[in-house]
């Protein structure tokens, strides 16, 4: 199997801690995309995935599986016995919600600050962001505003429970613990009030597959590129 991703990227993170639960590093190669010269927009990525995003899974016979969610879901239960994406109705049924409200209230929304508040991953990703819509901008920041109004949300649930969907950790706490982490890089870090969501920030990133996950270091020529150049 290889997956197209970037070391370091918050979405990347996601799948690559989900390859560390499973133990499945000697089973995938990683294939670098550089984001910042826009290469996941480029033709022979876009007939990968249409949308033009990273991460991206291929299979050994070819097929195609873009979207953490769909590729969680297809790692975690590759051995017939899923840890991250529930066993019973119940389980999945909470999982899946909560992950949607991750989603929704969280990563998707910093993502469109860090990409329209701010000048994002630099100019050569300009055009596939709206650039002559003058209220861009604003926009982005709205998005931001609308992602630390919905951390009370996660701190109040995880005061009254260990994880997301109950007791056990699960793909959405994946989700929001790269959400988070984007969202400090980004300029949007955890109210100082909200102590359940840094008390479960730090229990989540000493688990070992959340430890010791692969491509966490920025790659040098990203650290030697300023966001906001091409």
């Amino acid at each position: 199997m290889r997956i197209y991703d970037r070391q370091a990227a918050p979405h990347p993170a996601r799948v690559r801690i989900v390859v560390a639960a499973k133990a499945l590093e000697d089973q995938i190669e990683f294939v670098s995309v550089d984001l910042i010269a826009a290469e996941q927009k480029q033709p022979d990525f876009l007939a990968m995935n249409p949308i033009g995003k990273i991460p991206v899974l291929e299979l050994a016979d070819g097929t195609i599986i873009s979207e953490c969610t769909a590729i969680t879901e297809y790692l975690d239960n590759l051995d017939g016995s899923p840890i991250l994406t529930g066993t019973t109705p119940r389980e999945k049924g909470l999982i899946h919600m909560m992950q949607r409200r991750v989603e929704m209230m969280l990563i998707d929304a910093v993502d469109d600050y860090f990409h329209y508040g701010t000048p994002g991953l630099g100019t050569a990703l300009r055009p596939w962001r709206m650039p002559d819509w003058s209220g861009a901008h604003e926009w982005g920041k709205r998005r931001g505003a609308y992602a630390v109004a919905n951390m009370p949300f996660f701190n109040d649930l995880l005061a009254k429970q260990p994880f997301l969907a109950g007791d056990g950790f699960s793909m959405p706490d994946i989700t929001l613990f790269a959400g988070l982490m984007f969202a400090e890089l980004v300029g949007l870090p955890i109210a100082p009030e909200l102590s359940a969501l840094h008390t479960w920030r730090s229990k989540v990133a000493d688990l070992p597959a959340v430890k010791n996950r692969s491509g966490q270091t920025p790659l040098p020529e990203d650290l030697a590129r300023p966001s906001g150049a091409a």
